[in-house]
């Protein structure tokens, strides 16, 4: 596929500073770009770089000037970077239909144009929305509901009362409505709390591999439309993800915690039970979160602190050894000249 630099602009609301003529047949990474790719740098601070790659255009911030490449100038260059990728990288849906190993329901109500691959199953009353595509191995559980465009890739376990929203992505290996943890003692013995709840997974959420999203207890666990989960990540029973959140590798957060929109939890956050995080809230990597914590706030650390907090007392890690030593010192010479003044 080809399209001029100025077609290229007017997807991405862009500007061409440069020939606007110019064919891009394809997208690349700075370092690897050749003759007819076209590429970005984030930030002005990269401007310097422009001269060594091969790329025909290079989508740039607005006012960067070149002498010898053709720009694009774009208020967010990685964006116009991502949608110009995704464009040249879309597959247009051909429905391949119900392949002749999958086995469903004569209850369940299949929408138009649905796909639907090997060894898939679907249980009794479960409902699938137009252009849904089941790749092989899926099991969709009792009354669960499917909405339209979504994808269930290879060996996704979807359990009874499950609803998941339009043009959802579940990568291989989710468990979505797996029971909670839910135990109460009896004398020596723990006796299960039955998980009667369900799961609503909402419009154009993301899913990665190998994730699980535990049913309600009673009520309902809820991932709001938007969210973007990584892999490995452990969502227990009834809790609440807001609007367009992002929730990094191997997060584990547990049960009955809400958390607010726009919220980033980074790389093996733990999120204790029962607390809110407030809306725009950043947690750093490995951070370990026990209470409520409110809006806009950039924490780091187990127990979490403010982020600057975090990065004083990390410089001072390295050298408490040393400061150990340093006081000891001291209290020996205190020590001494209280003796003398004694005397």
């Amino acid at each position: 596929m080809k399209k001029t630099l100025k077609e290229l602009a007017k997807l991405v609301n862009a500007q061409v500073a440069g020939d606007p003529s110019v064919e891009i047949e394809g997208v690349a990474p700075f370092d690897s770009a050749r003759q007819g790719d076209i590429t970005y740098i984030k930030s002005k601070k990269f401007c310097h770089l422009l001269e060594t790659t091969s790329a025909s255009a290079v989508i740039t911030p607005i006012h960067v000037e070149s002498d010898q490449k053709d720009l694009l100038w774009a208020e967010n260059p990685q964006l116009a970077f991502a949608k110009i990728l995704a464009f040249y990288h879309q597959k247009p849906y051909q429905p391949t239909g119900i392949h002749e190993t999958a086995w469903i329901s004569p209850t369940a109500t299949l929408g138009k144009d649905v796909s639907v691959g090997p060894f898939a199953f679907f249980a009794d009353q479960v409902v699938i929305g137009d252009g849904v595509v089941i790749h092989p191995g899926v099991y969709i559980g009792e009354n669960s509901a499917i909405g339209e465009e979504t994808v269930i890739h290879a060996n996704v376990s979807i359990y009874d009362g499950v609803t998941i929203g339009k043009r959802v992505i579940l990568h291989s290996g989710v468990v979505v409505g797996s029971d909670g943890f839910g135990y109460v003692r009896d004398g020596n013995t723990h006796f299960k709390i039955p998980q009667v709840g369900g799961v609503t997974i909402e419009d154009d959420v993301e899913i990665g591999a190998n994730s699980t999203i535990d049913r309600g207890t009673m009520g309902q666990t809820v991932i709001k439309r938007g969210v973007k989960i990584d892999n490995l990540v452990q969502v227990a029973h009834n809790v609440i993800i807001g609007q367009d959140s992002i929730i990094v590798a191997q997060v584990g957060i547990a049960g009955s915690t809400r958390i607010g929109r726009n919220v980033i939890l980074a790389g093996q956050v733990g999120v204790a039970d029962h607390i809110e995080i407030g809306d725009n809230v950043i947690i750093g990597a490995q951070a370990g979160v026990g209470k409520s914590i409110p809006p806009n706030q950039i924490l780091q650390g187990s127990p979490t602190m403010p982020q600057r907090e975090f990065l004083r007392s990390s410089v001072l890690i390295p050298r408490l050894p040393q400061i150990k030593r340093t006081v000891d010192e001291l209290v020996k010479r205190i020590k001494v000249l209280e003796e003398k003044i004694g005397k």
